[in-house]
């Protein structure tokens, strides 16, 4: 089994979530795995309603924007504003995207960067459909990294961001971004995952773990410290361990690993919460130290 922390350190790992997930976008399966063998459509609108998105939401937006890789509903969190600008950070087929497109307007604007061609070519194919159901045309799609953003300095109201920080070998690099891009008085609405204890090491050294976002997860006081670090204030984590152990239903490999490598007795969210972030930049700041 392949090691997440071996190879080339942080251009490993970020390779490696570049192909795994270039493959998912390719396959028509869905799933937090490197795998599309989880299921299909069905089971990515049940995910998603599991985690907190409605069927208006989901019925509003291309079918094939839903991956099921979710682990909240950040756009509910961000409390979207018409005409306001977003940006969604490892935005895949555009699954947050059009929610929050439909939740700002037309005077408003999304803007998705994501550092897979094949998940960017995939959303630029649902944002012409997208188009024809709503008649909306305030959607864009980048290629790009998010410790480096393809996005101007204080230019975006809202920063939005799906189980896809985790992912990320330079996440403090990823908040000081979020905070350079954000306008003053911008705001963050972030659903990931984080850790409540370590992993095993059986599961810290898995690919499946890796991509699935749980190997790469990091304490959830790491990450207050990470935020606060960036400059951002306002500041409020919240846990929610029962959408992990609902996790644990599904027809995905990535959390029959997980379970099997667990001590008896344990669940995953003893270990692993998926995590609400909001926060704010300072009306008067200009972001984190560099």
């Amino acid at each position: 089994m392949a090691k997440c922390c071996g190879g080339d350190g942080a251009d490993w790992i970020r390779e490696t979530v570049r192909d795994e997930y270039g493959k998912i976008a390719q396959e028509r399966g869905t799933c937090c795995g490197p795998a599309a063998a989880c299921g299909g459509a069905a089971e990515a609108a049940s995910l998603a309603r599991g985690i907190g998105y409605s069927d208006e939401e989901l019925s509003a937006i291309p079918a094939a924007a839903n991956l099921g890789l979710s682990c909240g509903n950040p756009t509910a969190l961000a409390s979207l504003r018409p005409g306001e600008v977003v940006l969604d950070l490892g935005s895949g087929a555009g699954f947050d995207v059009f929610i929050a497109a439909n939740k700002v307007g037309p005077t408003g604007q999304v803007i998705g960067v994501d550092m897979t061609p094949e998940m960017v070519s995939r959303a630029r194919r649902n944002a012409d459909l997208f188009r024809e159901r709503t008649g909306l045309n305030n959607v864009e799609f980048r290629l790009g990294e998010i410790e480096h953003l393809p996005v101007a300095d204080a230019s975006v109201d809202v920063v939005i961001s799906n189980c896809v920080i985790n992912l990320s070998p330079h996440k403090q690099q990823v908040w000081r971004e979020i905070a350079r891009v954000l306008r003053p008085g911008g705001r963050v609405a972030v659903s990931d995952l984080a850790l409540l204890r370590p992993l095993p090491e059986a599961v810290r050294e898995s690919v499946t773990a890796l991509v699935g976002c749980i190997a790469g997860a990091v304490l959830v006081e790491k990450t207050d410290a990470m935020i606060r670090a960036s400059g951002l204030a306002d500041i409020v984590l919240e846990k929610d361990g029962a959408a992990i152990d609902a996790m644990t239903t599904w027809n995905d490999p990535l959390y029959r690993e997980v379970v099997a490598h667990l001590a008896e007795g344990t669940r995953p969210s003893d270990l692993v919460t998926s995590l609400r972030v909001t926060a704010r930049k300072p009306a008067g700041g200009c972001g984190g130290p560099a």
